[in-house]
């Protein structure tokens, strides 16, 4: 989730409240601005939560918790009844923001959830699930910016000397929004195969050989553009893992197009063929059976015995290459997100 910190170094600071009146606009635009780092504080901390916990309850534990910050320092502003001398605009302007954060945390965070328990099904649900969430992230970096906007109106209408230059929270959300970001991007490559090979093994399984065909030839094709995508993609700071295993798991899916899948295909073609001999033999009676078609139906069975334990020892060997690849995706993907995003 994007949200800018404003780093501000105000001058001249003295705070002093009595009846929420102020007696400078530093004073003012200081108390509203530690509000505002309170809130980004506890944003920190869910991004955290989400970057580095595998516990669905403590991320949304700590989502509840950002809610909380947000309704508290809410509900600070919202008290400053006359702003600074009457002059409410900033003081609403925040408020306005904080609630667009909280509706971002609680209904859109509903909708999410939502989206995200269908994702899995297809590629469209989840390029619309990503899409989604990166269109509430763009809401909040606009609301963000109008924040800023109003900050320096304010700083500038009172000639208020201010810095903004950034915090090392701000460069931190900046870089876990990065990382997140290219995370994405390689995720979606490797799901649109991984998703397409999903439904090339349910072909399989189901011997439809017009299907299994199908789907293979998407798989080719859906490997080769990804694997053109991501030789326009450098690495992270220098951390091409997260590439390298994306580009691995391409190569797979585009061996087992070209080599594993006619295999299978030609292993269910002779199934085909050796359960219609074994069906027109067994259709007649021991006595109408030449020997001429009983030694072909023997000689047959050699093969048939021939031919799956070779499409075993082939089905075992990718089954075993393609969960080494996923597993290798997955476990670099988490490690990938852990490693660039700071756990401080």
């Amino acid at each position: 989730m994007k949200l800018k910190l404003l780093s501000v170094f105000l001058l001249l600071s003295n705070l002093s409240l009595t009846a929420q009146e102020f007696k400078t606009p530093v004073d003012y635009l200081t108390f509203i601005n530690n509000e505002q780092l309170q809130i980004s504080k506890s944003t920190w901390k869910y991004t955290q939560a989400v970057a580095h916990s595998k516990s669905a309850r403590r991320i949304d534990a700590t989502r509840k918790q950002l809610i909380k910050s947000i309704e508290v320092s809410s509900k600070k502003i919202e008290n400053l009844t006359n702003g600074y001398k009457g002059d409410v605009e900033y003081r609403d302007q925040t408020v306005h923001f904080f609630d667009i954060r909280k509706k971002s945390l609680n209904e859109e965070y509903e909708k999410l959830i939502d989206m995200q328990e269908v994702a899995e099904q297809s590629y469209d649900a989840m390029e619309a699930y990503l899409l989604t969430r990166d269109l509430v992230n763009k809401k909040l970096d606009a609301e963000n910016e109008n924040m800023e906007k109003a900050f320096n109106a304010f700083a500038l209408k009172y000639n208020i000397t201010i810095n903004n230059e950034e915090s090392d929270l701000s460069k931190k959300m900046q870089l876990s929004n990065e990382v997140f970001d290219y995370h994405t991007v390689l995720y979606l490559i490797f799901f649109k195969v991984n998703f397409t090979d999903n439904n090339l093994s349910k072909a399989i399984e189901a011997k439809d050989l017009g299907k299994i065909q199908q789907n293979a030839s998407s798989l080719l094709l859906f490997a080769n553009e990804g694997l053109e995508k991501i030789k326009t993609i450098a690495p992270f700071q220098k951390d091409a893992s997260l590439l390298n295993a994306t580009k691995d798991a391409l190569e797979y899916y585009k061996k087992e197009a070209e080599q594993f899948v006619p295999n299978v295909v030609s292993f269910l073609m002779f199934n085909d063929k050796f359960e219609n001999a074994k069906n027109t033999l067994e259709a007649k009676s021991a006595k109408d059976r030449t020997k001429e078609e009983i030694d072909n139906y023997n000689v047959m069975v050699k093969q048939y015995n021939k031919e799956v334990d070779n499409f075993n020892k082939a089905n075992n060997a990718n089954f075993q290459e393609k969960n080494k690849n996923i597993n290798s995706i997955n476990t670099i993907g988490d490690n990938f997100i852990s490693r660039h995003i700071p756990n401080d």
